[in-house]
Formats: structure tokens, C-alpha cells, sequence
């Protein structure tokens, strides 16, 4: 009867092992559901495979992997989607932290003003001709036409400088860049609330503490309904 309280008891915190297992399993799954949105693998000499190669990153399906420590969790650096058929471009998000992506060759008519939200640092672009950059050819800092493609180099940064204070943005904010041709605006330190208008800490106490208080009480009363069912048997 003790050895089996013993396992009850411990139930909780596998519980919660097994529940930050699955929400960091689901976010690879979504991260890496980009990678197959098209059949086949990166090809050793096209630009997104010499880039992985220079880059010692790893292949998997379309994507170039890289983790910069073993502590780090890999994450997409190139991905390549040309030659796939695509005819929109919608959401690619799960490939936000790219560095390099291809969609050429490929009968685009549109690309979502929102699918590169978030790519900060994207770099290189490679497109079909008649299709042009995200955030249109000024959000970068070189546009060529070659062999039937649209190259887009270096992104631009639409703030001139990260953490300097905009005219685009409210009093009281910082401008930040937030993909091609995007920006945002994120309060300065001491101010928080709509638009930036409330000086003063954010009450992350008030706020967090009776969510943190709300966890505690569900897990107490977990742990204690499983020792009853363990004390009944």
C-alpha cells in the first residue's frame, strides 16, 4: 500500500514533466512541418544546400538545420521551397528564424503582406521574377533580376537603428524591426499599458500572482485527490 502512495505522489510532476513534453514536442512538429510542405530534400548545389554547407548545417527535408550549442534546440536557417508548385504563400512561420529562403521556380501570383512577419533575420531571397520582395524592393538593400529570379539581399532596418526612438511609433515606445518593410513599436522602460500612456513598473505582481496562486491551489488539490484514491486502495 505505501509503494503504491509513493507512485501516486509522484504523479503530479510527471504530470508536468509529460506536459512540457508534449508542448515542446508540438512546437518542433509545427516548426518542422514547414520543412515539408513540399516532397524531397535540399539539393547539395542549389544556393539553400552551398549555404547549408558553408554554414555546417544539417538537412532535413527542405530545411537547413543548425544548433549553435549543444544546449540549443536546432533551428531552421535555409529553407528551400522552389520548384513546389506554390501559387501563394501564406504562412511560413514555423521558419521565421531563416536566414536564407528560396521559392523560385515556382507560379506564385501572391504572397501574404503578413508571412514574413517575424523574420528579423532574414537575409537572402530567392524569387521568381515578376514577383517582388517582401516589403517591396526598397526594404533591401540590393535587387537584381538574374537567370529568371528575383534576388533580395540584406534587409533593410526600417527603424535606422534598433532601440532608437520613432517617428512611426507612439511617444514613450522604442521602434523595433519585425521582418521586411515591417516594424514595431515596444514601450520604453518605465512605461507599459496602451500605446505606451502608463509610466511606472508593469504590475507583473498584481498581474502573475494570482495566476502562480491558481497553479499552486491545482496542483494541491491534484496531489490530493490522487493520495485519497491511493489511501482507498
Amino acid at each position: 500500500m505505501k509503494m503504491k502512495a509513493g507512485c501516486c505522489q509522484r504523479k503530479p510532476v510527471v504530470l508536468i514533466f509529460i506536459f512540457n513534453l508534449c508542448i515542446f514536442g508540438s512546437y518542433q512538429l509545427t516548426e518542422l512541418q514547414v520543412c515539408e510542405l513540399c516532397s524531397g530534400t535540399v539539393q547539395n548545389g542549389s544556393a539553400v544546400g552551398r549555404f547549408c554547407s558553408s554554414s555546417a548545417g544539417r538537412i532535413d527535408s527542405r530545411c537547413c538545420l543548425r544548433g549553435d550549442n549543444t544546449s540549443d534546440p536546432e533551428r531552421i536557417i535555409g529553407l528551400d521551397l522552389s520548384n513546389c508548385s506554390l501559387t501563394q504563400v501564406e504562412d511560413l512561420q514555423g521558419a521565421s528564424s531563416a536566414l536564407m529562403i528560396d521559392l523560385s521556380l515556382n507560379p506564385i501570383v501572391n504572397i501574404s503582406d503578413t508571412a514574413f512577419q517575424g523574420f528579423i533575420d532574414l537575409h537572402y531571397m530567392i524569387l521568381p521574377q515578376d514577383i517582388f520582395c517582401p516589403g517591396g524592393n526598397t526594404s533591401w538593400e540590393k535587387v537584381e533580376i538574374k537567370v529568371g529570379n528575383r534576388l533580395c539581399e540584406g534587409q533593410k532596418d526600417m527603424c535606422n537603428q534598433t532601440g532608437q526612438l520613432s517617428i512611426n511609433c507612439p511617444e514613450n515606445s522604442l521602434c523595433a524591426p519585425y521582418g521586411p518593410g515591417l516594424f514595431e513599436c515596444n514601450c520604453a522602460d518605465n512605461y507599459h499599458g496602451y500605446k505606451c500612456l502608463r509610466e511606472g513598473q508593469f504590475p507583473a505582481v498584481q498581474v502573475f500572482g494570482p495566476l502562480g496562486a491558481s497553479t499552486v491551489v491545482i496542483s494541491l488539490l491534484l496531489w490530493v485527490t490522487q493520495r485519497r484514491k491511493a489511501k482507498s486502495l
